[in-house]
């Protein structure tokens, strides 16, 4: 019988849902945020209320995450939410493809919408030659091309075994994000903490939020989420990771100036409130990034990738 088509939260939907997602993709749009922009509010909370889910293979999130590292066992998947450049049309076993077909860089416009940047530049085509047989290979994904936001040492990988090797060599230190209004940075904080190996990304307040920036990359990275700051605090605690709040208010250290430990959780405030009082208080260093404009803050997400590239400069060894 065929699988019933699912959103990114793993609910089933119906016809119109597909619908839907069919015309976000058309708009260039991440499917997953058509849905965002019908229910925005707090109603869809009551939806998300029904805790952490695991993969959609049975494989559930490593040591009690929620975020899931691999919601189901076929890097095609990723096709499915078209935030790599595929089209949205479901095939009959769930598999996305432009009439059961992949689509090509070499495509003609009247196959297919305008493809991405992204496929366009940086994906690849069908394997050529003899297939490889190691396991870490997607069959599906040798057959038709891989055009996924992935290093090439990751092409035509299955995606829970880019996960397995990307959990051999992650960093020592996680990030956290407060979460109470819907944050739209969140989703470019998880792609730089894919970018530089980060082990975890916590969420703190709501369970929900906007994935596009994210670019899939969640889907390789660890995500945890906490109600609120005190949960945070516990689970920093219990793996007993300093944290090191990013912000510049009174009393705050210069980051250039500080020395990050090398197990530690990076906790960061959401656009315009920065960190919560509570959130602060909880930490055991705050620390500031040097500006020399204008502007009293600079963004989120770009706040929280110079921060993670400082704790890289100072931890990690790169030959000459």
């Amino acid at each position: 019988m065929p699988e019933s088509p699912r959103d990114t939260d793993g609910a089933e939907v119906g016809p119109e849902d597909v619908a839907d997602l069919s015309r976000a993709d058309r708009d260039g749009r991440d499917g997953s945020d058509a849905r965002d922009s019908r229910d925005a509010g707090d109603a869809q909370d009551s939806r998300d209320a029904r805790g952490p889910r695991g993969s959609r293979d049975g494989r559930g999130a490593r040591d009690g995450r929620d975020g899931g590292d691999a919601r189901d066992g076929s890097d095609a998947q990723e096709s499915r939410d078209t935030r790599d450049g595929w089209d949205g049309r479901h095939s009959r076993d769930g598999r996305d493809s432009l009439d059961g077909h992949a689509i090509r860089d070499d495509a003609p416009d009247s196959a297919s919408p305008a493809p991405s940047v992204e496929l366009t530049t940086n994906g690849v085509g069908p394997w050529a030659g003899e297939w490889p047989d190691e396991d870490r290979y997607d069959p599906q994904l040798l057959e038709q091309g891989d055009s996924r936001n992935v290093i090439d040492r990751y092409r035509y990988w299955r995606m829970d075994a880019i996960v397995a090797d990307l959990d051999e060599h992650r960093h020592p230190f996680h990030v956290a994000i407060e979460n109470w209004q819907h944050d739209m940075n969140i989703g470019s904080i998880v792609r730089s903490a894919n970018a530089f190996a980060a082990d975890t990304v916590h969420i703190v307040g709501r369970r929900r939020w906007n994935k596009r920036g994210a670019m899939v990359t969640d889907r390789y990275q660890h995500v945890e989420h906490h109600e609120d700051v005190a949960a945070l605090v516990a689970r920093a605690n219990a793996a007993e990771l300093p944290i090191i709040a990013i912000d510049n208010v009174p009393g705050s250290v210069l980051i250039e100036t500080f020395r990050f430990p090398e197990r530690c959780l990076l906790l960061f405030g959401q656009e315009g409130p920065g960190l919560s009082a509570e959130a602060i208080a909880a930490a055991q260093s705050v620390v500031e990034i040097s500006q020399f404009g204008s502007t009293r803050s600079i963004n989120a997400s770009a706040a929280a990738a110079v921060a993670m590239h400082v704790w890289v400069t100072q931890h990690v060894r790169f030959d000459n």
